[in-house]
C-alpha cells in the first residue's frame, strides 16, 4: 500500500513538471521579443536596399532611353516642348501649350510606345488635337503613369494625378525656368543639349535625380506647426531667395523637418509627370539634396520661373543621381554647395561649390571627389 502511494505521488509530480510555469512562459516571450527587435532594423535595412537598388534601376532606365533618344535625333529632348501655343478662351485640347515634358519625348525609348503613340493621334472624335490637350487637362491618358517613374522608397498621398518621382536637372539656374522650347538653363534640360555641348564631362554631369512627391496638388496652404515637411511642398512667395538661396534655409522658413509654421506652402512635385513645367519635373543644383523648396513668386496658383527644387528622397542621407554618361551615384545631404548666400551666375564657374559645378554642363569647374 506505501509503494502504491509513493509511486502515484512521483506520477502526479512528474505530470505537474511536464509544462512550462508562469515565469518560464515570460522569460521564453521575453526572448522572442529580444531577438525580433535585433532582427527588425536588419530587415528593415535589407528591405530599404532592395527598393533603393529597384530605384537606381530606374533611374539607368531612364539613362538609356535619354542615350538612345540622342543616338536616334542627335540631341537630348527638351525639358519642356509640344504643340505651340496657350490661348485665352481657346478650346483646352486646341494644343498642349508647349508644356510636354521629356518623360514623353522619352517614351518609345522606356517601352511605352504605345501611350506616345496615342498621344500623337490625339482624340479628334472628343476635339483633342494631335499632341493631346494642356497637361492640367483631366485627359485620361493624362492620368496613366508608367511604373517605372516611381521610386518605391517614396511615400506620398496622391489621390487624383499621376506620379513620379524622378527629375530632369536644370543645373544651377533659379530664374528663368519654363521658357517655351529654347530655355539657356546651365544645366542640360533646358534646351535640346548634345553631349558634345557637355564640356565639363559626361561623367562630370548631372542628368537626373530623384524628388519625393508633394502629397498633395494643391494651390497654397498656409500650414500649422509640424504639419509638412520641407521636402513634401514648396514655400511659396519667399522673396529675395532667387539671389540669395540661404534664405530658403533660415527659420523663417523651415524649422527642423518642417516648414514653419504660417508660411504659404503649396504642392506641385509628384503629379502630372506630362507636365514640364520646372516645379513639376524639374530640380536644380544649389541648395543641398533634401533641402526645403521655395519659390520667390507670390501666385501660388501658377508654376513659377524663379525657385529652388533641390532633389530629395527618401534614403537615409542623400540622393540618387543619374550621370549624362548613364552611371548612377548616391550623393550626400552634406555635399559642398559653396557660397549659397551668392546670386546665379549666367555663365563660367558654379558659386554653389561641387554641388552647382556637378549641375552645370559647361561652367569650366574640375570637380573633386564627391
Amino acid at each position: 500500500m506505501f509503494r502504491l502511494c509513493v509511486a502515484n505521488r512521483l506520477r502526479r509530480s512528474k505530470a505537474k513538471r511536464s509544462g512550462f510555469t508562469l515565469v518560464e512562459l515570460l522569460v521564453v516571450i521575453a526572448i522572442i521579443g529580444v531577438l525580433v527587435a535585433l532582427l527588425l532594423p536588419a530587415v528593415q535595412a535589407a528591405r530599404e536596399a532592395a527598393r533603393r537598388t529597384q530605384c537606381i534601376n530606374n533611374l539607368k532606365q531612364l539613362g538609356l532611353a535619354n542615350h538612345n533618344y540622342h543616338d536616334t535625333y542627335g540631341a537630348l529632348p527638351y525639358r519642356r516642348g509640344g504643340t505651340c501655343c496657350w490661348q485665352s478662351g481657346a478650346p483646352s485640347g486646341i494644343n498642349n501649350a508647349a508644356r510636354l515634358s521629356a518623360f514623353v519625348s522619352l517614351m518609345p525609348f522606356y517601352e511605352q510606345g504605345a501611350m506616345y503613340d496615342q498621344i500623337r493621334a490625339g482624340d479628334p472624335a472628343n476635339d483633342i488635337s494631335p499632341g493631346g490637350p494642356y497637361a492640367w487637362i483631366g485627359w485620361g491618358v493624362w492620368n496613366q503613369a508608367p511604373a517605372m517613374l516611381r521610386c518605391p522608397s517614396a511615400t506620398g498621398g496622391f489621390s487624383h494625378a499621376p506620379s513620379h518621382n524622378y527629375a530632369f536637372s536644370i543645373g544651377d539656374s533659379i530664374t528663368g525656368l519654363n521658357p517655351d522650347y529654347n530655355g539657356d538653363n546651365r544645366g542640360i534640360f533646358g534646351q535640346a543639349t548634345r553631349f558634345a555641348e557637355i564640356t565639363d564631362g559626361t561623367s562630370n554631369t548631372i542628368m537626373m535625380s530623384e524628388r519625393v512627391g508633394s502629397l498633395t496638388d494643391s494651390g497654397p496652404t498656409t500650414v500649422g506647426q509640424n504639419q509638412v515637411e520641407a521636402v513634401l511642398g514648396i514655400a511659396n512667395g519667399i522673396g529675395g531667395a532667387s539671389t540669395n538661396p540661404q534664405i530658403c534655409m533660415t527659420a523663417e522658413v523651415v524649422t527642423g523637418r518642417f516648414f514653419t509654421p504660417g508660411l504659404s506652402v503649396k504642392g506641385r512635385w509628384g503629379h502630372r509627370y506630362t507636365d514640364g513645367q520646372a516645379e513639376r519635373v524639374g530640380f536644380n543644383t544649389v541648395l543641398p539634396p533634401n533641402a526645403p523648396s521655395c519659390s520667390q513668386g507670390t501666385d501660388g496658383n501658377s508654376d513659377n520661373t524663379q525657385a529652388l527644387l533641390p532633389p530629395s528622397s527618401r534614403h537615409p542621407g542623400g540622393v540618387n543621381v543619374l550621370m549624362a554618361d548613364g552611371s548612377t551615384r548616391f550623393i550626400s545631404e552634406t555635399i559642398n554647395t559653396g557660397n549659397l548666400a551668392a546670386p546665379p551666375v549666367s555663365g563660367g564657374m558654379s558659386p554653389y561649390g561641387v554641388w552647382g559645378a556637378l549641375g552645370s554642363k559647361s561652367g569650366g569647374e574640375s570637380v573633386s571627389d564627391f
